[in-house]
């Protein structure tokens, strides 16, 4: 993801379309996309893709390197389009960026010139939100994602983690109706990566969040995910939709609490034992 792609999704409208109260949050129903390269073949990247998420779900795409994750994810946010097959959110039609839909990607995309309250209020000057009222929305997600006493500072004086805050902070104030992340935490050390991961969870409960995640990461799956759709090898589908039932349906705080849940260990292995089914024969011995 890049800068002009973030604008693009800040500056669009919202969708006109009523949400019935009777459908999914977000639905796939058969996506396909292809690519076409120089030579003029077709390369099929995803085939039948479909599942739902509901509102307020957590919902994780997993699976190994190369199955096509990141381009449902482009397509939800309307940066691709579907070569075939149906995108809704809120029973209306995906047909390309939108506000509604808030990108978090694992390349850092704050402007070093502004300070992180400035980069918070970024989008929503764009849309024309009063001044005032972005400046109170802002300094309610910097404090929501810890950062009040940096609100002043810029990019270069935070950390990894902090600049990841920055952009969740920025997402959400833009008031999307479902945060999309593409391994928001994979370029961040292994104590980072984990305090981010609860710091989401905090965020889920205290905004209410809907979320579509991509991740390589299994623990991080398990741990964050109220639904996970397991992608197999290219062309990517989903080859299984996996509930972790041994978290009861509750949404876990710490990652010791998570660990030592009796059934943990066999979703684990599970799961690796679909990623090396699914890794593909250059991967085998």
């Amino acid at each position: 993801m890049n800068m002009l792609d973030e604008d693009r999704m800040a500056q669009s409208s919202p969708s006109a379309c009523p949400p019935p109260t009777d459908t999914p949050k977000l639905r796939l129903a058969n996506v396909s996309k292809s690519f076409h390269v120089p030579r003029g073949e077709a390369i099929e990247a995803i085939k039948d893709v479909s599942f739902t998420t509901l509102e307020n779900e957590v919902c994780v795409l997993l699976g190994p390197s190369g199955c096509g994750k990141s381009t449902v994810l482009r397509m939800v946010a309307g940066l691709e389009q579907p070569s075939s097959g149906e995108l809704m959110l809120d029973g209306c039609p995906i047909t390309g960026p939108s506000q509604e839909r808030g990108m978090v990607f694992q390349a850092y995309t704050s402007f070093d010139w502004l300070t992180v309250q400035q980069n918070v209020e970024y989008g929503m000057r764009l849309n024309h939100v009063p001044k005032a009222q972005r400046r109170e929305r802002a300094r309610h997600f910097i404090e929501l994602v810890g950062l009040s006493r940096f609100a002043g500072a810029y990019p270069r004086h935070l950390s990894g983690g902090m600049k990841q805050r920055v952009a969740i902070a920025r997402t959400l104030a833009n008031e999307p109706a479902i945060l999309l992340m593409d391994e928001p935490f994979g370029a961040l050390d292994a104590q980072t990566r984990w305090q981010m991961q609860e710091l989401m969870m905090s965020i889920v409960e205290s905004a209410n969040t809907t979320i579509l995640m991509v991740t390589h990461d299994i623990e991080e799956a398990i741990f964050l995910a109220d639904r996970i759709e397991f992608m197999s090898r290219h062309p990517g589908r989903v080859h299984e939709e996996i509930i972790p039932s041994f978290k009861q349906g509750r949404r876990l705080r710490h990652k010791e609490e998570l660990i030592g849940l009796a059934g943990y260990g066999d979703l684990e292995r599970h799961i690796l034992h679909l990623m090396r089914a699914q890794g593909g024969e250059d991967f085998e011995h």
